[in-house]
């Protein structure tokens, strides 16, 4: 395999670094307050250990403060209501500091939680009051600094902080310091002149942190899955810039970046190489433990790659292939019918998976119906190959790495050839004549942050914590009409799904409180945005599916693809009075 190392190195862990300073005898007697990306346990173990020298120590998280107060530092039994007043900066959006409390608001629904915006400082303000009629108030520091980001503009990031009696200013932890160090390898690489740079960038990280599920939806707390999102992202943006691009173009084609971040104790090690892609036979088929005779209703996690293509073979129709980057084929199938013609696809990002299974599901519905139809049921099979292999190892993490193809654009966006996944869409709208095409996607299933470039993913804002299955309508111009049709059909439609009303509204009432208002229309309680775009090969009308689906398994992964399917199935009977007959 070839390989060329760019970087090998190990960073000191912050934790071990203060305990050595800290347990010199000259700070006896004196209280050192911290703020570092490290879980409860090891914080608690090192404030023992310091308070055996007779130093008085506070570790807190940098990552969530608030959060991490109330669950480490609050009574929960009795708690009947709380203020807080959160900082707004001017470095951040408005609500940046209200986000980053989220779900804390879900954690106690005995408790009515206000939020309320407060100053430019770093602090929340929060006032408690318990049912026995005790009060408390607190003043919860949220450490941040203001640098220049991977974009080059300025950001408000979470970072290590000392307080002591010499100083009170942030510390540049491990976790801040591994991240730096990959940007500077990367910024700093002599990379060819055009895109793309290369095959395959790998980006080994082990190191301590946080990893906490939450008693609230499919929520964690995982440092390391934010740092897995902040690598990725970041080179990204690096790379935009270097081929001046705009931030957040997905036709970059840089290649595919690969973080693998892993929890581990001790020093952290880093490790950047550049790779040839992994030969084929390497992770094919490789799932979660997942049955291939299960049927496909009751999977409760993703299927192998193995079984999307047995499925596919066995829907029958006329078959098509395309030829991804690294040389996995693209099935397709189109099955002519004597009604108006749909093309069904799932897959285009590869990290989310329900809309494969719910694609699968509807077609052997609509074949047994006798419907015009085509489908493609995985449009990215090399950046599935990478979900499988990165799941294997972190099975709760949403891998935002795997989204997009092996030259690290997004298919949907790709405007020339080679057009490798795309060309498989441009032979089902050939082969299919169809006017809509229902696109199925989902997004993640907890809460998504970059904490080390402004805590909020840059261009993902409204991604960031959960809101429901919602739809996105985009439509040709003159289309307006059935579109606006289409959409209202089915979410009526989709509103008599069993359980998907009690969701959507339980996901909103937290979305709202801690995101706001809902920038989006509502019908039948479902979020809906619409759109006007002009692609020549794309359907006059897509529908596109957002169920939050990423990471989550069991029941919820069966309920996520049903409600995929019935999507599939209810956009088709609903374009047969709208489509537009020659």
């Amino acid at each position: 395999m070839t390989e060329t190392l760019l970087l090998e190195t190990t960073v000191p862990r912050t934790l071990d670094a203060w305990l050595a300073r800290f347990e010199d005898g000259s700070w006896r007697g004196t209280r050192v307050e911290g703020w570092l990306f490290e879980d409860a346990a090891a914080r608690r173990a090192a404030e023992r250990r310091l308070a055996a020298a007779g130093v008085q120590a506070f570790f807190r998280s940098a990552y969530k403060p608030l959060l991490h107060f109330f669950l480490e530092e609050v009574e929960a039994a009795g708690l009947v209501s709380a203020t807080v007043r959160y900082p707004v900066h001017a470095q951040a959006s408005a609500q940046r500091f209200l986000l980053e409390a989220y779900p804390l608001a879900g954690l106690w629904p005995q408790c009515r939680f206000e939020f309320v915006a407060g100053g430019e400082g770093l602090d929340y303000e929060v006032n408690l009051r318990w049912h026995d009629g005790r009060e408390q108030q607190a003043c919860v520091f949220a450490p941040n600094r203001v640098h220049v980001g991977t974009t080059g503009s300025p950001l408000l990031s979470p970072t290590g902080w000392l307080r002591t009696q010499h100083g009170d200013a942030a510390e540049s932890t491990d976790y801040e310091q591994v991240f730096a160090r990959i940007v500077e390898c990367v910024e700093g690489h002599a990379w060819p002149q055009a895109e793309p740079f290369f095959e395959r960038l790998d980006i080994r990280v082990e190191l301590p942190g946080i990893a906490q599920r939450l008693p609230v939806g499919h929520e964690t707390v995982s440092t390391h899955e934010a740092l897995h999102e902040d690598i990725y992202f970041s080179l990204l943006e690096i790379f935009q810039r270097r081929s001046g691009r705009a931030p957040g173009d997905r036709r970059l084609q840089p290649g595919q970046i690969v973080p693998d971040v892993r929890a581990a104790a001790g020093p952290l090690g880093l490790r950047i190489a550049l790779r040839a892609f992994l030969p084929l036979p390497l992770g094919e088929g490789r799932g979660e433990g997942t049955s291939d005779d299960v049927p496909l209703a009751q999977l409760a996690q993703a299927p192998t790659a193995t079984r999307i293509t047995r499925e596919m073979q066995q829907l029958g129709g006329q078959p098509f292939t395309a030829l991804t980057r690294q040389g996995r084929p693209v099935l397709g199938l189109y099955q002519p019918g004597p009604t108006a013609p749909v093309l069904v696809s799932g897959g285009q990002h590869a990290n989310e998976t329900s809309g494969i299974v719910g694609a699968l599901r509807a077609a052997e519905t609509l074949r047994a119906r006798g419907e015009h139809f085509a489908l493609i049921g995985l449009e990215n099979p090399d950046g599935y190959a990478l979900r499988s292999e990165l799941a294997a190892w972190h099975p709760e993490h949403m891998l935002h790495a795997a989204r997009y193809t092996a030259l690290g654009d997004d298919l949907e966006y790709r405007e020339q050839a080679p057009w490798f996944e795309r060309e498989a869409r441009r032979q089902a709208l050939a082969l299919s004549d169809a006017q809509l095409h229902v696109n199925l996607h989902g997004y993640p299933a907890h809460e998504w942050t970059r904490p080390l470039s402004g805590y909020l993913p840059q261009g993902f804002e409204l991604w960031t914590v959960p809101k429901g299955f919602f739809l996105v309508l985009r439509h040709h111009r003159d289309w307006q009409a059935e579109a606006r049709a289409l959409l209202a059909r089915v979410a009526q439609a989709l509103s008599a799904v069993p359980g998907l009303a009690d969701y959507n509204a339980r996901q909103l009432a937290l979305y709202e409180q801690h995101a706001g208002g809902l920038p989006f229309e509502l019908l039948h309680g479902m979020a809906c945005t619409v759109t006007e775009v002009e692609r020549a090969d794309s359907a006059p009308v897509t529908l596109i599916t957002e169920f939050p689906d990423e990471t989550v398994h069991g029941e919820a992964f069966r309920f996520a693809h049903t409600v995929q399917m019935e999507t599939v199935l209810a956009a088709v009977a609903a374009w047969q009075e709208l489509a537009r007959r020659s």
